[in-house]
């Protein structure tokens, strides 16, 4: 971002004094630790902050510093409502309804619709967290300890651990810095990726017992019976995707997650060189060429029918299918 645009936006925050900050529906780190990281910052500088996600704090994240004050429907009137991790203002889900258009808009996914008035987009970036990290301190906040540690956080997820190939040796000096300011990475990581729980294990069970694989194609289904046996309360995948794309020659990996309101849940994740964002935007979502979702109205069956059909057509292009 030049630096006329971020002294307008840090204009914008300081005359400010109600402030909405809002991220996307079943939020991952980055999307709590992008809206925990901006709120405690406006908050140390006197604001009246308002933090706020759809479906709340995952269980996964409630070890993270003022998680609690993380709710789920903003009330009342705001100076400045500002998005945070999100490509979509539809993947806000219904929290915004009836307010106006947001004023600022701070994301690093490619398929950002640059719907606020102001739009701070970064595909180069790991994280919005990592945007955020180095924004703060320009716009006048200070990052204190448990603001380091939600960022972080933030940064070790959307990079599973900084595995991905899009880790720079920028987001890692970030990372660096970050915990020069009192971020733990060993706990954090085994906090937000290595840890689960029984039940999420369960979940897992299912998923992985339903497994198919076509040739470099694998995918699994999670239905809502699968989720009530496993006893698992989110309408997640509980990171079993990123299980899935470690598997040995898939170059894509899809799961399938339905959801109560007969709809469901598509997560795909790619190896480097095969660019899914533009399938995933194709079916309403987004995301990153190697990571990307969206939500589909449907059943689990029609779903993932119409959801292979489009990406095997991708995946003909690297390599022949047999279908």
């Amino acid at each position: 971002m030049n630096s006329h645009e971020l002294l307008m936006v840090k204009g914008r925050i300081l005359d400010a004094q109600r402030v909405l900050v809002i991220s996307h529906i079943r939020p991952d780190g980055d999307a709590i630790g992008s809206l925990l990281g901006l709120g405690l910052a406006l908050m140390d500088i006197g604001k009246d902050v308002t933090m706020v996600s759809e479906d709340g704090t995952p269980a996964c994240y409630k070890h993270l510093p003022d998680h609690e004050l993380v709710v789920k429907r903003p009330e009342g009137e705001y100076d400045l409502i500002v998005v945070v991790d999100c490509s979509d203002l539809s993947r806000t889900g219904k929290a915004l309804k009836g307010y106006a258009q947001p004023d600022l808009n701070i994301d690093h996914h490619v398929t950002n619709l640059y719907y606020a008035k102001m739009n701070l987009v970064d595909p180069s970036a790991v994280a919005t967290a990592e945007m955020l990290a180095e924004y703060l301190p320009q716009w006048g906040m200070t990052i204190t300890h448990a603001i380091a540690d939600v960022l972080l956080t933030g940064m070790i997820t959307d990079t599973l651990g900084f595995r991905t190939s899009n880790v720079t040796p920028s987001a890692l000096r970030i990372a660096a810095s970050l915990m020069e300011m009192g971020a733990n990475l060993s706990d954090l990581y085994n906090l937000a990726l290595k840890n689960k729980s029984y039940e999420a294990m369960r979940l897992w069970g299912s998923g992985l017992s339903n497994l198919e694989r076509n040739g470099p194609l694998v995918w699994t289904s999670l239905s809502l019976v699968d989720r009530l046996a496993a006893g698992y309360s989110g309408r997640d995948d509980a990171d079993l995707i990123n299980v899935l794309s470690s598997i040995d020659g898939a170059l894509i990996s899809i799961i399938f997650v339905e959801q109560p309101n007969h709809s469901v849940k598509v997560s795909w994740r790619a190896q480097q060189g095969v660019d899914i964002s533009q399938i995933a935007l194709q079916f309403g979502g987004g995301g990153h060429p190697a990571a990307a979702g969206a939500e589909l109205d449907g059943s689990l069956e029609s779903v993932r029918n119409k959801v292979l059909e489009e990406t095997y057509k991708l995946l003909e292009i690297h390599t022949p299918l047999h279908i």
